[in-house]
């Protein structure tokens, strides 16, 4: 199979990215329960302008992220394994059966109940830990493998996305809304007019940005409508979207995402860890993170493939694609940035994330494993 080399790259930067938000998480973790622990957590606190400065990380460099994944997305769909439909339909039906088991278990023990609007914390997978175990594997890791977990992973992101902008919106003003629509018609626009120039897209961009935050919809929401509106081409490395695509990779995976884990997982480790765990979100949590996503993915894969819609990929088997269902439970990233907008209870946000990272945990050693036993020297 021909593997085209921004695919190369965005596989080696997310796999080294993986290791880097294990560290800050450690040091996160230790500076919050450290005797530094006020000044650090107050540090993200810290007015810049009229936001705090885990505000802008949240809402300003995390919208440079989605702008990334919507530039991937774009590709897998014009040139990689979204462009044909054959190929296309297995990972989106995988992605869908990721999304919405984990949603149900979690459902199971909330509905009805205040913390019930967490149901999409379970949803997403985290790109960057999910490829980083497989990459330990080495060379025993088919590249079809790859590729399935990538496409994946970027689907099962897009879903969140649009869960965020759909759920997740709690006032809409539509006057700014529709300024940022206008700005994204512009960019469009410039693209069928074939302007090529990064300059216009970027500063259209910006401004989508600074509407959409004032819109009520959450402003990362415009990093991937951006990322649609840049010009794709041929998709060759003169392309426009490929320029700030390979661009991006490192500041995304070795400034912003480190960034996003040392501000977001500075967590208290206080009170009964049991009783912790034995709240109504965190079983949620834990369930769908660890058995619903490999369920989910498995069960929808496997009757896809049965009634004929779609063909599992060469390399693969059934207990491979389960393996990558267990990884696919790796949340972190984006099950935290939906915990900041799911609650608004300190406590329980505190302890949502605590879970997120038990759980991604499991499901990280337990796909590890899995893989480690299927997949053949």
């Amino acid at each position: 199979m021909r593997v085209t080399t921004l695919f190369k790259e965005f596989f080696d930067s997310e796999k080294s990215s993986g290791i880097a938000l294990i560290a800050c998480t450690l040091a996160s973790l230790f500076l919050t329960n450290s005797s530094f622990g006020d000044s650090y957590q107050d540090l993200f606190h810290i007015k810049i302008g009229s936001h705090s400065i885990g505000h802008w990380i949240n809402d300003g460099l995390m919208a440079i992220f989605f702008l990334l994944i919507g530039l991937e997305l774009e590709r897998e769909i014009y040139k990689g394994e979204l462009s044909s439909i054959k190929n296309a339909l297995l990972p989106i039906f995988a992605a869908l059966g990721g999304i919405v088991v984990p949603a149900g278990l979690y459902l199971l023990f909330n509905y009805g109940t205040p913390t019930q609007s967490g149901a999409g914390i379970p949803m997403a997978t985290d790109i960057a830990f999910a490829l980083g175990i497989l990459s330990l594997l080495g060379n025993r890791v088919p590249v079809t493998l790859k590729i399935f977990l990538t496409a994946l992973a970027v689907i099962d992101d897009l879903g969140a996305i649009i869960i965020i902008a759909i759920f997740y919106t709690k006032t809409l003003h539509l006057n700014n809304l529709f300024i940022a629509l206008g700005i994204f018609a512009l960019l469009l626009a410039f693209n069928r007019l074939k302007v090529r120039n990064l300059t216009p897209y970027l500063i259209g961009g910006v401004a989508m940005w600074y509407f959409m935050l004032n819109s009520g919809i959450h402003a990362t929401i415009s990093g991937v409508l951006l990322a649609f509106a840049i010009p794709f081409g041929n998709g060759d490395k003169n392309s426009t979207s490929y320029i700030l695509q390979d661009f991006l990779h490192k500041p995304v995976a070795f400034i912003i995402l480190p960034i996003f884990a040392l501000a977001n997982t500075a967590i208290l480790l206080s009170g009964n860890i049991q009783e912790t765990l034995t709240q109504n979100y965190s079983i949620g949590i834990l369930l769908g993170l660890i058995a619903g996503k490999p369920l989910g993915i498995f069960i929808l894969s496997y009757a896809t493939v049965k009634l004929g819609f779609c063909k599992l990929p060469s390399g693969l088997s059934w207990k491979t694609i389960f393996g990558v269902g267990l990884l696919a439970g790796i949340g972190f990233t984006m099950s935290i940035f939906i915990t900041l907008l799911a609650f608004e209870n300190e406590t329980i946000i505190n302890n949502a994330k605590l879970v997120i990272l038990i759980s991604s945990l499991i499901a990280g050693l337990l796909g590890f494993f899995t893989l480690k036993q299927t997949l053949k020297k």
